[in-house]
């Protein structure tokens, strides 16, 4: 029993010490877990997975508005960027909170409860909540159209928050509030009937308005209210200062404008089918260039009306046509993609052509052998579109949902589904617009079904005597 006695308080001592290490360890892993960027030589960037913020693109690169923002913010400091990404928006206020990261990018939102645990910058982007509808439905216009609505917002987002506001003031104001961070789920429901209206910002409404042709946009739910970055409470104020010059340089000189709509305003690839317009211009531009894409087949023994469809798709058969995030020419290809294929004038129309015959030979490569045709061209086509990293992504996922990853008809489907979070943070090449790839490939494929009985196909033999390039036309 004396043992015991004398052992007992050097135990509490032991404990209690082993508990205060333990105290600091935490506090200082959670309060201090990172050097200053200026100690370091590199800025931690805490981001999500999305189209507004970080993304893998078609060429296997990465992109997106804060991705963008950031390493521009980065160079002009003459610092590394390191990026990590997490799952949501709340995850990225605990985080600057716990300071894993100098900063946060994220389109967030300033709340009054956010900033109890973050300060926030400067506003670089202002965005409104839409009430948005289905074209066959009378256009909500006021408050009161909510009345009686199949409503939906996402969970625990302001928007549910300023719906609690309005139905102090005015009864019968119900919704529906979906599990997850993905806007496209709302469209999705509003498309197939199940929801009446649903809540969502601009920015996500612009971005994808055109994948859901439709909905529109009913009126503005409330005052415009600021996008910023957060950084954490107290501590350097290096980054935070920073970040007040950069946005004001970025402002004035006009490239945060430029950035902003690179991601916003690029509408290629999105419209609904003209069918009319389509024949039209195969009688009237189409002519220019069909030489070019016969020539096209003869270098790679792609029909030349599968590339026309294609071009027509990207550009309209424009060769000068040009997009805000970089792609360019008739058949709209990035730069990544025309220096791998050495291609040296984008606005070359037979360049162009040639390049992208080229590239798509790569992609069908690039597509597993066993897939016979022409799933293996439509696969193909999407990855045009998304690249093959996210083609694959939906082919893992296909197989995933019990579906066949070597056809068209069930990658589609799984395509559709990159841009949902609860699917592609499962995912090795992360969010992807994967209802644009589908978009692309059922038009391509619309334009080719309709090339095939306006056109007849290229024979070799006959332009044994014609110059590369020279256009002709049948009609």
């Amino acid at each position: 029993m004396r043992r015991l006695l004398t052992w007992l308080p050097s135990a509490v001592l032991v404990m209690f010490a082993a508990s205060v290490l333990f105290f600091l360890y935490e506090k200082g892993k959670t309060a201090h877990p990172l050097a200053s960027a200026l100690t370091s030589g590199e800025i931690v960037v805490l981001t999500v997975n999305g189209p507004t913020t970080y993304f893998e693109d078609a060429s296997g690169g990465i992109a997106g508005l804060e991705y963008d923002l950031a390493r521009r913010f980065a160079d002009s400091l003459g610092l590394n960027v390191r990026f990590e990404v997490l799952a949501s928006e709340s995850e990225l206020i605990a985080a600057v909170e716990a300071r894993r990261g100098h900063l946060a990018a994220g389109t967030l939102l300033p709340t009054p409860a956010r900033e109890k645990r973050v300060r926030f910058g400067p506003t670089y982007q202002v965005i409104t909540q839409q009430v948005i509808g289905r074209s066959d439905q009378p256009r909500p216009r006021e408050v009161k159209d909510l009345v009686g609505k199949r409503i939906g917002v996402l969970a625990e987002s302001h928007h549910a928050e300023r719906l609690a506001e309005l139905r102090s003031r005015v009864a019968d104001i119900n919704w529906t509030e979906l599990d997850g961070e993905d806007p496209d789920e709302l469209f999705r429901r509003l498309t197939d009937g199940s929801l009446d209206l649903v809540i969502t910002d601009s920015n996500w409404y612009a971005l994808s308005r055109y994948f859901y042709p439709d909905v529109v946009a009913g009126f503005q739910l409330g005052n415009p209210q600021p996008l910023a970055w957060a950084f954490p409470l107290g501590g350097d104020d290096f980054l935070y200062e920073a970040a007040k010059e950069f946005f004001a340089g970025i402002r004035k000189d006009g490239s945060l404008k430029t950035l902003i709509s690179k991601y916003y305003d690029d509408a290629r690839s999105m419209n609904r089918i003209d069918v009319g317009a389509f024949i039209q211009q195969a009688q009237t531009v189409l002519p220019r260039y069909r030489g070019m894409f016969e020539e096209a087949q003869q270098a790679t023994g792609i029909d030349w009306r599968l590339i026309a469809a294609i071009g027509y798709q990207e550009s309209h058969w424009n060769p000068q046509a040009e997009s805000p995030t970089g792609v360019r020419g008739l058949m709209m290809l990035t730069e990544e993609t025309a220096s791998r294929l050495k291609l040296k004038n984008l606005l070359d129309p037979r360049e162009s052509i040639l390049a992208a015959a080229k590239y798509l030979v790569l992609l069908k490569e690039g597509v597993p052998g066993r897939i016979a045709e022409p799933d293996r061209t439509w696969l193909a086509i999407a990855a045009y579109n998304q690249g093959l990293g996210h083609l694959e992504d939906a082919r893992i996922l296909a197989q995933r949902l019990k579906k066949n990853p070597d056809t068209w008809v069930d990658v589609k489907a799984a395509m559709q589904l990159l841009s949902d979070p609860a699917h592609y943070g499962t995912l090795k090449h992360g969010y992807a617009r994967g209802g644009e790839a589908v978009t692309m490939t059922e038009n391509v494929r619309t334009y080719f079904d309709i090339l095939a009985r306006l056109e007849e196909p290229h024979d070799p033999a006959a332009s044994i005597n014609e110059q590369p390039g020279e256009t002709r036309t049948s009609y």
